[in-house]
Parts: C-alpha cells; structure tokens; sequence
C-alpha cells in the first residue's frame, strides 16, 4: 500500500509540469511604465533578448523565459507598454532546425552568422515567411538596408524588397539623433519642431540662429528656406494649416550661402 502511495505522489508531480505563461496571461502589464513592465517580466522569469524601434516611435523587445521555453513580443510607445503578443521562438534566439533548413536554400555562409536577424514585427502581417528562401532573402534584405549597403536584389525578389525597406527604417530611427553631418562644428536641433504652430516654430528657429533666406508658396502650403552660417545648415520648412508640417535639411540652396 505503501509503495503505491509512493508511485502515485511521483506520477502526480511528473504529471503536472508548470504551464508557460503566454501572452494572454500578461495582459495585466499593458498600460504600464516600461521600467515597471521590465520588472514584473523578470519577476515572472523572463529574461530580455533584444529591442528594436521604428521610425514612428514604436519600440519593440522581446522576452525569453528559459523555464516555459517561451518568447513574447512588448511593444512599448510613449513610454508605455501597448501590447504583449506572443513570438516566435527564432525571435528570441531559438532556432529550432531552421539553420539546416536556411542553409540547404544556398543562402550565403556570412547570412548564417545573423540567422534571422529581423523579428516578426518587420514583417507587415508580423509572421514570418514559412517559405525557407523568402524568409533568407527577406533576412538579407533587412540586413543590407539596416547597414546602409547598396540595394542588390540579384533575384528580383519581393521578399528581398520587403525586408530592405524595413531595414532601412530601423536605421532611420536607431540614428534619428544624427543630422547626416560630420566634422566638430556644433549643429542646431530642429526636428523636434515639426508640428509645431508656425509663428511660435519660426520664432524658435531663429532663435537658435537660422535665418530666413526665401520664401514661396504652393497650393495652401508655403515654403521657407532658413540658413545657419555658423554649422551650414540649410533648411526647408513647409508651412501647412498654421504648423510646421515638415523640416528637412536640404544640404544646399541657391539662397543658403
């Protein structure tokens, strides 16, 4: 009698292994800061794989918990988490038979080394492909638009063409700090203007030192050419609806000299 009670006990507890805790039960952390969604991820076992932004302000990290063998997307904007969804396990680090797969595709030597660097949330449906040879040419897509290399889509591949466009946004947001100058001389910020009323906007910009050189208008937009002698920044700004609906650097002018 003893020694089924003894069976019994151990079928028990081999019988009832800790479920993984998916997406669906971490609803609770939506809402909240980034800072205290990392914490109760990490409480809960996760441990923090990588992250990743786009140039619209969205910020995405994904989280491998070892225990549950489980991989969860966190997508976080303003500082907040908007949604937990569920990944796949090769977005977290965990390619379960996919290199062997990827490699019989005759995908480079040098790809294998970044085997799926891209995650699910550059892909527009946020799946990855299933077929073998789009995903790799996707992959290599992502990884020459991310590191500014010139578009060779050998194959004239859609999947390719995908992957190069989101590529090329990450990179876009990861160096949104950068005014595409080099050199020591101090340059003035003026992204952080767009959207702002007009009159207070041009107010703001010469203030930090540019200078209208020209102004025209087209349809209900007008446009202004402002110049900074000290850092040679030569500014486009289009004015729409009272706000400062664009400014770039355009590099160069007549007018900007």
């Amino acid at each position: 009698m003893r020694r089924w009670t003894l069976f019994g006990a151990a079928t028990a507890m081999i019988a009832t292994p800790v479920l993984a805790e998916k997406a669906g039960q971490l609803i609770d952390i939506n809402g909240t800061h980034g800072r205290d969604a990392e914490y109760e991820l990490q409480s809960r076992g996760f441990s923090h794989v990588s992250t990743n932004k786009n140039s619209m302000g969205y910020v995405y990290s994904y989280w491998w918990n070892q225990r549950d063998d489980n991989c969860v997307n966190v997508e976080v904007y303003n500082g907040r988490v908007e949604s937990i969804t569920d990944a796949s396990d090769q977005d977290c680090g965990h390619h379960k038979g996919t290199a062997g797969a990827v490699a019989g595709a005759a995908v480079g030597a040098a790809l294998l080394g970044a085997l799926l660097s891209h995650k699910s949330h550059h892909h527009e449906d946020g799946q990855h492909n299933a077929d073998q040879k789009a995903e790799a040419d996707y992959e290599r897509g992502y990884a020459d638009g991310l590191h500014n290399a010139a578009y060779h889509n050998y194959d004239r591949s859609d999947a390719y063409s995908s992957g190069y466009t989101a590529g090329v946004d990450e990179r876009s947001a990861n160096l949104s700090h950068h005014h595409g100058r080099g050199g020591y001389a101090h340059v003035a910020q003026f992204k952080d203007l767009q959207g702002a009323r007009a009159a207070g906007g041009m107010e703001e910009l010469s203030r930090r030192g540019f200078q209208q050189v020209d102004n025209f208008t087209s349809g209900n937009a007008r446009y202004s050419i402002q110049w900074r002698p000290e850092s040679r920044q030569c500014l486009q700004v289009i004015v729409a609806d009272g706000h400062l609906e664009d400014l770039r650097d355009i590099g160069q002018n007549p007018n900007c000299r």
